[in-house]
């Protein structure tokens, strides 16, 4: 298949420039325990099935062995849908799964991992306004039950790589637009405010319906899952 045109970037460079871990300590050792796995949650293709974008794959496949493409019959714990797991993925991205965390290679890790398990947040006045989370993996992610473990650092590179990316990128500028407003949604039907990281380094509770912010304090925001009990 024909991948749709976008700008090329320097794949290298996007890596180099962001490289921080999320947290001062491996966070996957807090939620593997929760897995019957016993890998990370966001490490594992039964629970998170990674894509790269078109020239990412390119640049993996020539430098690395740590990625082969989906085949969609590597996990018989909670298989995905290969159909629909491909009808859901862009034109211009690949389905991915490595060899496993225990043989990860961290200069290599896709794009997905590194921004795992957040998404750039746009308002519906299309502006680009902080880290939202994967609403999916609240009950197995431990990050998204603890944001205050996130460091500048990682926040800072997160939004200068998404600032590169959007600014290039229109098509994916319009899929997190649309995601986002499924995200509100989402927690206007729950009747929740949505945890924001801003890009000013605050942690904020939008409103879903009039998108107004509340300044929070990360440590009285609720936690999910296996996590409620620390």
């Amino acid at each position: 298949m024909t991948r749709p045109l976008i700008p090329p970037v320097n794949i290298r460079q996007l890596y180099e420039r962001f490289d921080a871990p999320i947290a001062l300590f491996d966070c996957g050792q807090k939620c593997a325990p929760h897995n019957p796995s016993g890998k990370p949650f966001c490490c594992d293709i039964c629970h998170a099935v990674p894509a790269a974008y078109g020239q990412e794959w390119d640049y993996l496949k020539e430098n690395t062995n740590l990625w082969h493409e989906w085949r969609g019959d590597e996990c018989t714990e909670n298989p995905e849908d290969p159909a629909r797991l491909q009808a859901e993925t862009p034109d211009t991205m690949i389905l991915l799964a490595c060899l496993g965390p225990a043989r990860c290679q961290r200069e290599y890790r896709a794009l997905n991992c590194r921004q795992s398990p957040f998404f750039p947040y746009i308002t519906s006045d299309y502006r680009f306004l902080g880290l939202a989370y994967e609403w999916d993996y609240e009950t197995t992610c431990w990050v998204i039950s603890n944001l205050g473990a996130v460091t500048d650092v990682y926040r800072k590179q997160y939004i200068e790589t998404c600032d590169q990316l959007l600014a290039l990128w229109d098509e994916e500028f319009e899929s997190y637009a649309a995601y986002s407003a499924a995200m509100r949604r989402h927690f206007a039907g729950l009747k929740r405010r949505i945890p924001i990281i801003h890009r000013n380094g605050g942690v904020y509770l939008l409103s879903p319906v009039s998108e107004r912010l509340r300044r929070a304090a990360p440590e009285n925001l609720p936690r999910f899952g296996p996590y409620r009990a620390e």
